[in-house]
């Protein structure tokens, strides 16, 4: 059973950094990560992308975080890390992991999410 476990939400005051870590597990050999990344909620907001990654690590980061999110990948240990330096309180939401998995040598995909961390940012 695919799990991700994901680490690193908080508390922070305005400017300070956070970093946001996922590990993907309980997938065969016959499947691979084709792309991981970071999506949030906030109650004002709809669940929006933060940032996402590719296997060979093309990555696409939402205007509202560019200049301020670095996302990085590990794909021997199946692990994504978003850096967020600079955090605003509109940062505030629940960050929730994302994971789409694809089976080798067929179309399919499945999408995973992690359990969402939260993270506040004190004005």
């Amino acid at each position: 059973q695919v799990q991700l476990v994901e680490s690193g939400g908080g508390l922070v005051q305005s400017g300070e950094s956070l970093r946001l870590s996922c590990t993907a597990s309980g997938f065969g050999p016959n499947h691979e990560i084709k792309t991981m990344g970071w999506y949030r909620q906030s109650p004002e907001n709809q669940l929006e992308l933060v940032a996402s990654i590719s296997k060979i690590g093309d990555t696409n980061y939402a205007d509202f975080v560019k200049g301020r999110v670095a996302l990085s990948r590990d794909n021997a240990e199946n692990t994504v890390s978003l850096q967020m330096d600079r955090l605003r309180p509109e940062d505030t939401a629940v960050y929730y992991c994302n994971v789409i998995l694809r089976h080798l040598g067929s179309p399919y995909e499945a999408v995973y999410w992690g359990q969402g961390t939260q993270v506040t940012v004190s004005s």
